[in-house]
Parts: structure tokens; C-alpha cells; sequence
């Protein structure tokens, strides 16, 4: 076939070439937590990487690995690729009962109540777990169904280590199994025909049989399947062994083909995963770390002479693009605000849950690879919840992974989330980086902060002491944290307003931007902040940009704003148009430690289009606030701003 979701022709015997149309395959995938979550996008990226066809992926997960998965697949936009999610904790009632030593969990159990689960009306599917790796179109796959015969309702490939013959080690006693066993990483079901055999009643009734001597099972599911098929063989249709090569420790897959170029699907089935022993691992860890860093934007394409079934999303999107004129100057200014960026919520693990006495804060920033150095800092100077997005690439989020699994620093730490957000266009969308960070937030407040600074010690709990004092519940306020900076790499951070102060005089601290734009934080008054015991409001200006902690329902960011320049002094512009307090708290401060300038503000001071295009989207954005918040906008059109 020669393209996807649309009739295509394949020429007969006689030369003719008769209309036919793609099937959609179904792929079903059981993805409970973090980890997972992360591993199945490697398994995803090789499926869409070989696949003609359009697909439709059945997810049966918890609450954590649904919302990663259903942010993730809504901003991919994949053509021809359904999706939908199914409550696996609802289906842990159907297996709870059965004791399970594998280290899948109770998870590790629900492939058997898929003919329960999947829609009434699906015929088949195939099932997959998530380390998984596809060397070819999953549509070869697909029509293995064909070659079912008889009473066959399983595809599955022979179990490829010793685990099921009994003779791994002294007293080993597996589960029933026919010979050695088969291995249910890649199973194709005909769940109709598995409903019309009760398959529900025969897997029970025989769980039930065999724990009574056995008292649990060991590899999970495939135990259970490997008990029923024992009592039916004819179930079974055998799969050749390249369609599952399992690299699980005492393998024997090495023996199951002759050349690598065989392969079809790899299965990194050991607790070790990438660090097992075969001859040819480094083929398979070669192949592995292909799509792990592949960049996932490329497969948005549409798929060979094909126009893609209509996707709403996709369409609106078409038309909004298509209405901007390309030959304005700042075309790719206002085209970058519409471009969906594929995002990974969530890429680590991560647990909080915030203090009840609604007082609870976090902290919120952005940064991209060259600012990842700031991460061990931060943490060691605010120890309350932190929402990160990060902008990497596919191979430069792996990197991350990789430095932060090294260090202990961010391993000990829980309530931290990373939420990558995929490259993609030739800005840095600095406020939608925020957007997301802030999207992610689970406390009644957040501290909108930038990666580059480090928080005072004991911030976190000023601010929640703050809350109350200041009744932040009942009015709108923005609470301010002075800025300062140091030009100096090595710092001896000050552990009291007393010691900032005398760092100040000596001219090792600094206000912040004192240098070069003193108007961004002028209004936040350092002098009267000198002396202050008791907070303060002060009046918004022109270009003022302060750091400030707010709720959690306070605006977005806005999303015209990339890279350098009128960022954040938008969004404190629309707080005052929101009648938000401004108010500076006198105990507080931050310090923006010193970095080689980003490559934006390098592009920004030497472009002329580049501020010119800032100055039209700064003008527009001003009208654009006197339309939504009238009069009381018309201030921020006549002051002078000149950024």
C-alpha cells in the first residue's frame, strides 16, 4: 500500500489496479506512573517512525500517566492517530485478588481483562509493553491476524529464556507452561472471539486452580496466560520469534535469528533493560537511543499522498496560520504564538501534595539547557514545590534525564516538576515556557520567579507567613521580591537583609539591572526598601517588571512575547489593568547571579527588525488592553514606553 487513511491502489495479478483503503490498527498499551509514562514515547516514536496506516492507541493507565500522555498527544498533533485512555483504577478490583511478585505490580496484571475493557465492538488488537522497540511497520504485524486458523485467539512468541522448562536455579518452580512457555510482551488478541470462549471465566477459573499450590505468580499476566494456554493449546497461534526478541537475562534469543537485519521487534524485558548481555546489544541499545532522541516534531507528517481524517484542532490552527500575511516583516513573530509545541509534563517522577492551611507556594521558571547548572542551586535555597519548564530538544531531554538522575542533589527532591517543552521555530517562546510551568501548579500560590536567580534562604516560608499577613485570600494583590544582582561568580550569598545591605554599599551587590535598565524595577522604591520593617505598596510604572508572588488563578503570560524584551512587562501591565496591589515585602529579596547573555538578547541588540518588531507587537498589545479592560487602560497607551 502505498499511503494511509485514504484508498490506495496495489496492482493485482492482471495489471489492474483495484481500490482498496488502510485498515486502522489498534494498538493496546497498559502505562501506570512517571517512568512508564517517559519509556512509552520510545515505543510510540519507533511505531509512527516505520507505520502507513493510521493507528489507534487504547491506553490503559492511572491517573498520572493519563494526564502526561493526554497533554502529550493533544500539543504532538500527530495525523491519523487516535487516542483514548481507559481508568486502570478502576479494573484493579478484576485482578487486586491475585498475589504478584513481579515488579510490574498490580499493573502487570491487567492484559487479562482487556476483552472487559476495550470497547465491545473491537474485533482485535495488538498489545504491547512499553519497553518495546519496533525495526519495522507494525502494519506487517497486523496481518499476521490473517494466518489465524481453527480456535486460534492468541499470537504470542515462544518465552526465549529457560524460566518456564524449571532449571534455572534449585527449587525454581514456575507456572504451568506448553515447552518453554510463550512471552506476552506482543500479543495479538481477537477479542471477539476470546468473548465468545468466556475468556474472563477460563483465565479465572484457572488462576484460581493453580494459586492454590503456587500461591502467587512471578511474571505477572503471562503466568496466567501461560496456565490457560497449558490447558488449551489450540488457542495459540505461534509467532516467529523476531516479532518479540526478548533481551531478559538467561536468554536465549540469540539463537532465534540468524542476522540482526531480521529483527522486527526488540523487547528490553529485564529489570537491567539496556545493560543486559547478548552479542549484539549494542545493535539493539544503537537502535533504542535512535528514537529516543529522534525528534518526535518529524513525525507530524502527513503520511504519503494522504490527506489526514479532519482534526478540528489541526483545521483551526490551518486556517488562524493561513490568515497572517507572510510578507510582513514580523510574520515569524506572529506565527511562533500559534505554533504548538509538543509538551511532556511531568518527564520526572513527582509527588507533593500542597499544606492545607491554604498558605502553600511555588516556584515557577523556565530555562533551557544552558541554565541547567542554577537547578542544584535553587533547590538548595527553596525547599517549598517547583514547576519547571524546560525547552530541549528530544536528545537534549535526555541529557537532562541523565544529569539529573546524577544528581543527589535533585534525586532526594520530589516536589519538583520538569515539564519539557519540545523545540521547535527559531524563538525561545519564553511566556508560554511560563505558561505551562504555571499550568502545572497545584498551590493556592505561585512565585513567578526566573531560573537565573536564587531566592533568599527561607523565602518559601516568608511568603507563606506573607499569605496571611497580608490576607492574600481576600484581595488581589502581587507581592513584590526586590531584585538585586552580582557581577561576581563566586558570592557569598547573604543570609540577612543586614548582610545584602552592607554588600550593597561595598558594591558587591547591586540593584537589579541597576546598569543598564533601572526603570524595570525603579518603581519597587530600594530606598525606602532600605529602611522598611512593614511591606509597602507602590504604584505601577512604566516598564516596571518586579518578581512577584501572586494566586494561582492570576493571568497567563502572553504568548506574542518571545524571546528578549517586554516579556514580563506585559504581564505585570495586565495584573495592574486587573486592579491587582502591588505590594514589597521588606524581608525579601532574590539575587540574579551572572551568565554569558543568552543568544535572544544578543539577537535583539544587534537586529534592527528584531526591535522594530517588538515595538509593533508592544503597541498592539497596548490596544489590545484598552479594548479588554477600557478606560482604566488608556493609561499604559500614553505613557512612554520605550523599551
Amino acid at each position: 500500500a502505498l499511503c494511509i487513511n485514504c484508498r490506495s491502489r496495489l496492482k493485482t495479478g492482471d495489471g489492474h489496479l483495484p481500490l482498496i483503503t488502510e485498515p486502522t490498527i489498534h494498538i493496546a498499551i497498559v502505562c501506570a506512573g512517571y517512568n512508564a509514562s517517559r519509556d512509552v514515547v520510545t515505543l510510540v516514536k519507533s511505531v509512527l517512525f516505520h507505520r502507513r496506516n493510521p493507528l489507534h492507541f487504547h491506553f490503559i493507565t492511572d491517573s498520572i500517566a493519563r494526564k502526561i500522555l493526554a497533554d502529550l498527544f493533544h500539543t504532538w498533533m500527530v495525523p491519523a492517530v487516535h487516542v483514548n485512555f481507559y481508568d486502570a483504577d478502576e479494573l484493579k478490583s478484576e485482578v487486586s485478588w491475585i498475589p504478584n511478585k513481579h515488579y510490574s505490580g498490580i499493573y502487570g496484571l491487567m492484559k487479562l481483562v482487556l476483552t472487559k475493557t476495550l470497547p465491545s465492538d473491537l474485533q482485535k488488537v495488538i498489545v504491547l509493553d512499553t519497553d518495546i522497540t519496533f525495526a519495522t511497520d507494525i502494519a506487517e504485524l497486523w496481518v499476521v491476524f490473517h494466518k489465524f486458523k481453527g480456535q486460534q485467539v492468541l499470537g504470542l512468541v515462544e518465552n526465549q529464556s529457560d524460566w518456564y522448562l524449571g532449571n534455572l536455579w534449585k527449587n525454581h518452580r514456575p507456572w504451568p507452561a506448553l515447552g518453554r512457555g510463550f512471552n506476552t510482551g506482543v500479543i495479538l488478541l481477537l477479542l471477539d472471539r476470546l468473548r465468545k470462549l468466556k475468556w474472563e471465566q477460563m483465565w479465572r477459573l484457572t488462576a484460581e486452580r493453580e494459586l492454590m499450590s503456587m500461591l502467587s505468580t512471578s511474571l505477572a499476566d503471562q503466568d496466567i496466560f501461560n496456565a490457560v494456554i497449558k490447558q488449551n493449546p489450540f488457542l495459540v497461534h505461534q509467532l516467529p520469534c523476531f516479532w518479540n526478541v526478548q533481551l531478559s537475562d538467561h536468554t536465549r534469543s540469540e539463537k532465534c535469528y540468524k542476522d540482526v537485519s531480521d529483527l522486527k521487534v526488540i523487547h528490553w524485558n529485564s529489570p537491567k533493560k539496556l545493560r543486559v548481555k547478548n552479542k549484539h546489544v549494542e545493535f539493539f541499545r544503537n537502535l533504542y537511543l535512535t528514537f529516543l532522541e529522534y525528534d518526535g516534531n518529524l513525525l507530524r507528517r502527513e503520511l504519503f499522498g494522504c490527506p489526514s481524517e479532519t482534526d478540528h484542532n489541526s483545521e483551526n490552527l490551518q486556517k488562524t496560520l493561513s490568515e497572517l500575511d507572510e510578507d510582513d516583516p514580523c510574520y515569524e513573530f506572529r506565527r511562533e504564538r500559534f505554533t504548538v509545541h509538543r509538551t511532556h509534563v511531568y518527564f520526572l517522577h513527582y509527588e507533593y501534595e500542597p499544606a492545607l492551611d491554604n498558605t502553600d507556594v511555588t516556584l515557577v521558571a523556565q530555562l533551557s539547557m544552558d541554565r541547567l547548572q542554577m537547578l542544584e542551586a535553587i533547590c538548595k535555597h527553596w525547599e517549598g514545590p517547583i514547576s519547571l519548564a524546560l525547552y530541549l530538544s528530544d536528545a537534549e531531554a535526555q541529557q537532562f534525564l541523565r544529569y539529573a538522575q546524577g544528581s543527589e542533589v535533585l534525586m532526594s527532591r520530589s516536589n519538583v516538576g520538569y515539564h519539557i517543552v519540545y523545540k521547535e521555530g527559531q524563538f525561545y517562546p519564553v511566556n508560554l515556557l511560563r505558561n505551562v510551568a504555571m499550568g502545572q501548579v497545584n498551590t493556592p500560590y505561585m512565585f513567578l520567579s526566573d531560573i537565573d536567580f536564587l531566592p533568599m534562604y527561607g523565602l518559601y516560608e516568608y511568603l507563606r507567613k506573607s499569605v496571611v499577613q497580608l490576607d492574600m485570600g481576600n484581595t488581589k494583590k502581587a507581592l513584590v521580591v526586590p531584585a538585586f544582582e552580582t557581577l561576581r561568580y563566586r558570592l557569598s550569598f547573604p543570609k540577612s537583609k543586614a548582610e545584602l545591605l552592607s554588600q550593597l554599599d561595598m558594591g558587591t551587590l547591586f540593584t537589579f539591572r541597576y546598569h543598564v535598565w533601572t526603570k524595570g524595577h525603579a518603581p519597587t522604591d530600594f530606598a525606602k526598601w532600605r529602611t522598611a520593617t512593614t511591606p509597602y505598596r507602590v504604584q505601577w510604572e512604566a516598564d516596571f517588571e518586579p518578581y512577584v508572588m501572586v494566586r494561582r488563578e492570576s493571568p497567563e503570560y502572553d504568548r506574542r512575547f518571545v524571546g528578549f524584551g517586554w516579556n514580563k512587562v506585559a504581564h505585570i501591565m495586565e495584573l495592574d489593568a486587573q486592579e491587582y496591589e502591588f505590594v514589597v515585602l521588606p524581608n525579601a529579596y532574590m539575587i540574579h547571579m551572572p551568565h554569558a547573555p543568552s543568544f535572544d538578547i544578543t539577537k535583539f541588540r544587534s537586529n534592527k527588525q528584531y526591535r522594530a518588531c517588538l515595538k509593533t507587537l508592544k503597541e498592539e498589545f497596548q490596544q489590545n488592553m484598552s479594548r479588554r479592560y477600557g478606560f482604566a487602560a488608556l493609561k499604559y497607551m500614553t505613557v512612554d514606553n520605550n523599551s
